[in-house]
């Protein structure tokens, strides 16, 4: 969850620590050069007509691209993009309704906090692939391997092939939890779990493995410089090493948002907010971020390389803005929260990689699918949703979805979802 975030950042790309903040200038780019013309004025009549017609035909796939990435018929499926669908709230829609709002914007991935029965057997036969959760008060009890197994048996098994679920996360943020006893309990929990998937036939559907805070940090700018903290090293080398045994991913909940408001005369909130900006070099590296989010999953690679660990995947279990915010929490607007989250999906859109790893399209979880108004702590806790607990937006993102009658469905009932207006709701 954002909370354990709060105070992860003193500058744009560190994590806290007691040591003196590190400024870093801005790289500016040069302009680009125009192509020499041709000498021979036959050969720059067609060049001319050529580049005309080139730059045309750019132009109509541009607009045919973000008619389609943000038309009437909401998000197109992106496949590496997935929406955290939280349950703190006094008055959320049901999991029907929820399934029919997932549906209609074209999402085919969430995850949950939880193993609840009534989102599982819902989510049956739908094409949305779950990620569940235990708990981390669970964490204690699933290390012993019979406990894992009955939980296993009986979370899992009875919903799943019919319920996509393609992974379970053991705890959230269990390395920087207030409860330090959790550490301790974290792999044994992880191995007993997956060892109950293996005698179930069910390993090979499913992965293991654990959402992170970007606090895991001691060092995280430049990127190339990232480091864990060493009070959690020992069990981190633990941890990768059964995630390099078993193919799971390295999970991170990062959110640039707590970077800006910690230090927003210092970072740039076009950075932040995947806006056009001049973008940092690695002095190292030499590659170049115009961007916190790809700058703050590197530096969690190159921690894991500081370990002897290069081969596994990094995904970010949450990412997101809040709509609101008390008076100290800088930068919490529906604006940014809406510019934030429209370029994000953007990003998505192009299957992007990191500057340290281009290739691997970078998979994320929106944080999150609702407003949950029963959260503790400061306002922005409270607002990370696109929507309010009764199905009405939070704010306008530029996108819309209408979505069709489930065939499935005994009831005539659809649901209309437009994120346009604030007045809008999920209806039925």
């Amino acid at each position: 969850m954002p909370k354990n975030q709060t105070k992860c950042f003193k500058n744009p790309f560190k994590a806290v620590t007691k040591k003196t903040k590190n400024k870093k200038k801005n790289q500016t780019r040069k302009p680009e050069t125009s192509a020499k013309l041709q000498k021979n004025k036959s050969h720059s009549s067609h060049s001319s007509i050529v580049t005309l017609s080139t730059r045309i035909f750019m132009m109509i796939h541009v607009f045919l691209l973000l008619s389609l990435c943000f038309s009437d018929y909401g998000f197109l499926p992106v496949a590496s993009l997935g929406i955290n669908y939280g349950q703190v709230g006094s008055n959320l829609p049901p999991p029907d309704k929820v399934l029919d709002l997932l549906s209609s914007l074209k999402i085919t991935k969430a995850k949950i906090y939880d193993t609840n029965p009534q989102i599982l057997t819902t989510f049956a036969n739908s094409n949305v692939e779950l990620i569940v959760t235990v708990e981390n008060q669970m964490l204690a009890v699933v290390m012993d391997p019979q406990q894992a197994l009955q939980w296993v048996t009986t979370h899992i098994k009875p919903y799943f092939p019919a319920t996509k679920i393609t992974e379970i996360s053991i705890g959230n943020e269990v390395f920087t939890d207030d409860d330090t006893s959790l550490i301790g309990y974290l792999v044994p929990a992880m191995v007993s779990i997956h060892g109950a998937l293996v005698q179930l036939g069910l390993d090979k559907y499913i992965h293991v493995s654990t959402p992170n805070s970007l606090a895991i940090l001691q060092e995280s700018f430049p990127p190339s410089a990232g480091s864990f903290k060493s009070q959690v090293s020992a069990t981190m080398s633990q941890y990768l090493q059964f995630l390099a045994n078993t193919g799971s991913p390295f999970w991170i909940n990062a959110y640039p948002y707590f970077a800006y408001k910690g230090a927003p005369n210092n970072v740039s909130l076009d950075y932040v907010l995947f806006n056009k900006n001049p973008g940092t070099v690695d002095p190292y590296t030499r590659l170049h971020y115009d961007n916190m989010l790809y700058a703050q999953v590197d530096a969690v690679v190159y921690a894991m390389f500081r370990l002897g660990y290069s081969g596994i995947e990094v995904r970010v279990s949450e990412t997101g803005w809040p709509s609101k915010g008390d008076p100290d929490e800088t930068g919490a607007t529906p604006a940014n929260a809406a510019v934030y989250n429209r370029n994000l999906l953007r990003r998505q859109m192009r299957n992007e990689g990191t500057p340290l790893r281009p290739n691997t399209k970078l998979e994320v979880y929106l944080f999150a699918l609702f407003n949950e108004d029963m959260k503790p702590g400061p306002t922005s806790e409270r607002n990370y949703g696109l929507f309010q607990p009764d199905g009405t937006i939070a704010y306008n993102v530029g996108l819309s979805a209408l979505s069709t009658t489930s065939s499935t469905s005994s009831s005539s009932s659809s649901a209309s979802i437009f994120l346009t207006s604030s007045a809008d709701k999920v209806k039925s």
